[in-house]
């Protein structure tokens, strides 16, 4: 009988996948009904812990004295490094972020002790009344006091292609620069949040965690045993955005051993302020740039530092700043370039994962470096975009050694510029601002290029398992984690399209340790791409199980078997698919399977800088119209029109609705989101009343947001690409048209503007370019 091979797609059309389908949790979000972990009915006896955190940036514990911590009503127990049986570190990597800090103090707010109670306020009140004597020591806050101490987390890494140098000093015309480009909060709605229930010889966590494998490898160090031992559950979270990919599992790792030591069930849930001071953000980055380029705009040589502030630990911040190397490119050729990378070691909360992970820095620079040309020039930013853009069969080489074969920015630019009437709009936004002295409307459309896959190459891997019932049902499980993004719907989808049945015929499950093993994090947008692929095979292992049982039960040929429209059709005959579940069942035939995935052709050699770290690259652009009024600094989006490439889409509704998202959060982090720190190593902005996330009226009233029409040219599930964080990176646009409209304060200058362009900024800016 003819074998289908799991992994490869056969082209037929499609009655489940790629059709527009609510997420699977809409309707439950919106009624209140959806269970998140504060939702889960607490047991009797159940406990509560808070954090104790330190009140300095750097120094040596002198004195932790918890007696009245003890002392106060509601207590139950103090837990202190001491108490810990097993490996006192929450790192992904490293092992270098203890659970609860021992003698050093490495931030303000780092915990050093938890309250276990009765009661979350009694938990959190007690915590208060410790008494903490730290010696201080010398801190270093931001990346440039780190790059004036030489205080590196680790070493710098240079990619290297061809001879920058020679390029620079031969080039025409050269411009040289620095932009600052500030961080960002996750500002998740649920904030971080774990549950530990002890049983009678496992400790069961929910966790609102990305990686819940990682979490229950660093519970089962910590309390000294088998992984086999810690059960770890994600239903679903209330947004990640990377801030729980590896920070979770500090506060899961504080339940299970609360819950170890009581033997209750114990709950940490942070408070809103110490979530954003104990938890990283998106790492702030100095790019000191160096282009040489011709007349006519094309770039013949650059150069760019890219000094990140890591915080105290590494965390992921390895991962983050080669991906930020990867992406200094964004889509441009450029022949011959030297990007270094600094990863600057601070006395502040050690930085993670944020949506798009390193890469939005690098690109962001690569595109102010693109409006300084076009300044300089005094030509159309869009024209020097287009003059750079890789090319197809040529140009193509990346300076990490990768060529671009899937190359589509022409035609979609090409395509935005005409939908969105970027030429006609330039010339009226360039009349407006001569008849305005002080309201200026600025324009930009930039592009987008985001290579997919976890650069670090083992984590491309993916399983699944999938259970069919003798009554037709499926139950479907598998390692990706549900944040909002529609992960459990669209591999929902992938399943039953598989065997041809209604969706309303899969089951949804949790996320869970014990079903689906050594799972990476759902993220690097890689979560349908992997999970996706797992769970196919898994339900194709076993409907050629049942195609297998069909033709040996009725002599028709295996290829004459086809699953479609609930039933299966056996030749001339058709069952109900029910039907077809019960007789295989009756014929002992297994309807269970495990499914597997590791995504081919990636490598990468990090001695020599030089691989195939990205299985394709995802593209899209975004055209943005500002308003801003120089003597304040306000400003608003007009409009914003986006064309976006998601290759066949899974399930349009859902990936227009995370280009939405993504799109207004870019806009965020580079507008009015700003992190900052007191020179003692405090966050001032560590609440909504300090902190501005976008609101709705900060979402142009004139949004359009189209799909770009392309296949995948590799064999991606049902040919469709990852759609999780490239778009984030089309709110650079709105930042290019703000620098757009204070160009025109002052044409032939660069504009001092760095990111966030909060209203200070803007003002700033303007008072720089003559504008009193």
């Amino acid at each position: 009988m003819p074998v289908l091979d799991p992994l490869v797609e056969v082209e037929t059309p499609t009655r489940i996948v790629r059709v527009p389908t609510i997420h699977d949790s809409a309707a439950r979000q919106v009624s209140g009904t959806a269970v998140f972990i504060d939702d889960i009915r607490e047991p009797e006896g159940t406990l509560h812990v808070a954090p104790g955190g330190a009140a300095a940036a750097h120094g040596r514990i002198k004195r932790l004295g918890l007696d009245a911590v003890r002392a106060a009503a509601g207590v139950v127990r103090v837990i202190t490094p001491a108490d810990i049986p097993g490996k006192n570190d929450c790192s992904p990597v490293r092992g270098d972020d203890p659970i609860l800090t021992e003698s050093i103090v490495d931030f303000h707010g780092q915990v050093l002790f938890a309250v276990v109670a009765e009661t979350r306020d009694a938990a959190r009140r007690a915590a208060q009344l410790a008494e903490i004597e730290i010696e201080p020591e010398p801190a270093v806050i931001t990346v440039d006091q780190a790059l004036a101490a030489e205080h590196r987390l680790m070493p710098d890494y240079t990619f290297r292609k061809g001879d920058s140098a020679a390029a620079l000093a031969a080039g025409p015309r050269r411009l040289s620069g620095t932009m600052l480009i500030g961080g960002q909060d996750h500002f998740y709605l649920e904030g971080q949040i774990a549950f530990a229930i002890p049983r009678e010889d496992t400790m069961f966590v929910h966790s609102s965690s990305q990686h819940p494998c990682e979490v229950q490898a660093i519970i089962a160090k910590m309390l000294k045993l088998p992984q086999a031992a810690v059960i770890v559950e994600t239903r679903r979270m209330g947004g990640g955005f990377g801030g729980k990919e590896t920070q979770a599992a500090q506060w899961a790792s504080l339940a299970a051993l609360a819950a170890w030591l009581t033997r209750r069930p114990c709950k940490v849930r942070l408070d809103r302020d110490d979530d954003m001071c104990m938890t990283g953000k998106r790492h702030d980055f100095r790019a000191n740039y160096d282009v040489a380029f011709d007349d006519t705009g094309a770039i013949r040589g650059y150069e760019v530092m890219l000094a990140s502030r890591c915080g105290y630990s590494n965390d992921v911040s390895s991962a983050i700043n080669d991906r930020a190397m990867y992406h200094a490119d964004n889509a441009y050729y450029l022949p011959a370039t030297t990007i270094v990378s600094k990863r600057m070691k601070t006395h502040t909360v050690s930085n993670t994962a944020f949506r798009g992970f390193g890469g939005p820095q690098g690109m962001v620079a690569i595109e102010r470096v693109i409006d300084a040309i076009a300044w300089s020039l005094a030509l159309d930013p869009l024209d020097v975009r287009k003059r750079n853009f890789y090319g197809n069969g040529e140009r193509d080489m990346t300076p990490y050694g990768m060529r671009v074969t899937d190359n589509v920015i022409h035609e979609l630019v090409d395509t935005l510029e005409k939908t969105s009437d970027y030429r006609q709009r330039r010339a009226e936004v360039a009349a407006f601002n001569a008849d305005s002295r002080f309201l200026k409307r600025g324009l930009a459309l930039t592009p987008v290029k985001f290579g997919i896959s976890f650069t670090n190459i083992m984590l491309n891997q993916a399983g699944a398992l999938v259970h069919l019932y003798n009554d037709g049902t499926v139950h479907v499980n598998h390692g990706g984690t549900e944040m909002g993004q529609g992960l459990f719907t669209k591999v929902a989808q992938v399943v039953a399209e598989e065997f041809g049945i209604d969706l309303d015929r899969v089951q949804i499950t949790a996320t869970v340790t014990d079903k689906v093993p050594n799972a990476s994090a759902t993220a690097a947008s890689s979560g349908s791409d992997l999970n996706g692929m797992a769970a196919q095979a898994a339900a194709r292992t076993i409907k050629m199980r049942m195609i297998e049982f069909a033709a040996a039960q009725t002599g028709v040929p295996a290829d004459q078997i086809q699953f479609r429209e609930n039933q299966v059709f056996i030749g001339n005959r058709a069952i109900p698919f029910p039907e077809a579940a019960r007789r295989a069942w009756e014929g002992r035939i297994s309807l269970s399977s495990t499914g597997f995935y590791a995504t081919p052709k990636i490598h990468w050699d990090r001695d020599k800088a030089t691989g195939r770290p990205f299985y394709y690259f995802a593209y899209g652009a975004a055209c943005a119209e500002v308003l801003v009024d120089v003597t304040t600094g306000e400003m608003k989006v007009l409009r914003t029109d986006i064309l976006h490439d998601v290759g066949r889409s899974l399930n349009p509704a859902l990936d227009l609705g995370q280009i939405e998202g993504a799109f207004v959060q870019g806009m965020g982090w580079l507008t009015n989101e700003e992190l900052v720190f007191h020179e003692d190593g405090r966050l001032l902005t560590h609440a909504p009343s300090t902190y501005k996330i976008p609101c709705s009226s900060d979402v142009p009233a004139d949004l359009r947001v189209g799909l770009f029409s392309n296949t995948n040219s590799e064999n991606t599930i049902y040919r469709s690409k990852a759609v999780g964080e490239p778009p984030l990176m089309l709110g650079i646009s709105v930042f290019a048209a703000i620098a757009d409209a204070l160009h025109t304060l002052a044409p032939g200058k660069s504009v001092p503007l760095d990111a966030p362009a909060t209203a200070e900024a803007i003002r700033r800016a303007a008072k720089e370019l003559g504008t009193p």
